[in-house]
């Protein structure tokens, strides 16, 4: 070898490891119900060939991109999934209203599940993901190794229904986006302190373009449940908790109406046995958008792959 080849090697740059894709992507999967098809929108970040994979299921009438900052932070380890339940987002709305519910939703996450064709995930789940999450987990072979519980249980109270009743389903209109935020930052007020960048991203992907300005981004007819069959008592799901047996992190705003303190630190000693964390500051629900929160779902999911 030339002494101009060997100095050549000597200072060639060290080949860096490759990185996988951390970019957004959107996809679909057709979904059956009991009265048709539709199509069911989803988020995907990460490496698309990485066997870990995290859903991240959203609130009642939230939509996947609340998981925007989460899926950010996870996509290095991760291939993190991030659902728009139908009715919400850019997924379809149902022709009959009477179809949005739990039975439905458990089963098009079934297909997303056989769409991403993996054995096993992991499960983050803010409210009614999280419930959608818990009927997955408490099932026979269920695919979910680890599961987020974010400020919902086995216990919802009529209470907070009640509240959210108040304005699912009233399909109101702005003038502007400024209009929308408004909106957004007073009906999100149990969020907790966002920053005005926070506030903007959720306002954004909350609201879809109509004639004469902007409406909210979900069917109005997931709130027919709530005018038709007003609840007058608590839901009881402590059979469903009770099935589940993967590590569990239940965590709670320490404001919430939705998770009683009482049931949250029942949460731990019964079922799963979660392990239980109160967030500060905070009502239904926290957003897992700021550092400490994104940083305590990722140290419990990471556990889980270092233990696999």
């Amino acid at each position: 070898m030339s002494l101009f080849d060997s100095l050549k090697k000597l200072f060639a740059p060290v080949p860096q490891p490759l990185r996988p894709y951390h970019g957004m992507r959107e996809r679909s999967v057709q979904c059956i119900g009991p009265h048709g098809l539709h199509r069911m929108a989803y988020t995907e970040w990460g490496d698309p060939d990485n066997p870990r994979v995290v859903v991240c299921a959203h609130g009642l009438t939230r939509n996947g991109r609340d998981f925007d900052f989460l899926a950010q932070a996870l996509a290095d380890d991760y291939r993190v999934v991030c659902p728009d339940v139908p009715g919400r987002g850019r997924s379809d709305w149902l022709g009959v209203k009477a179809d949005y519910g739990f039975p439905l939703y458990v089963s098009d996450m079934i297909t997303l599940l056989a769409r991403l064709d993996v054995e096993t995930v992991q499960w983050v789940g803010t409210s009614m993901g999280g419930i959608i999450g818990m009927l997955i987990a408490s099932q026979p072979h269920t695919p979910i190794t680890r599961l987020v519980l974010n400020d919902v249980g086995p216990v919802i109270t009529a209470a907070s229904l009640r509240r959210i009743g108040q304005y699912v389903g009233t399909a109101p209109r702005f003038a502007s986006m400024a209009e929308a935020e408004t909106y957004i930052r007073t009906v999100s007020e149990p969020f907790g302190k966002l920053t005005d960048a926070q506030w903007h991203h959720l306002t954004v992907h909350s609201v879809r373009p109509v004639e004469g300005g902007f409406a909210m981004i979900y069917d109005p007819g997931i709130g027919d449940a709530f005018r038709l069959n007003p609840l007058v008592m608590d839901v009881d799901l402590w059979q469903v908790y009770e099935a589940v047996s993967c590590p569990t992190l239940a965590i709670r705003g320490a404001e919430s109406d939705l998770l009683e303190p009482a049931v949250h630190r029942a949460m731990a000693e019964r079922g799963p046995r979660a392990r239980i964390v109160e967030i500060d500051g905070v009502g239904h629900a926290p957003t897992l958008m700021d550092t400490a929160q994104i940083g305590l779902v990722r140290d419990f999911l990471l556990e889980g792959a270092e233990t696999a």
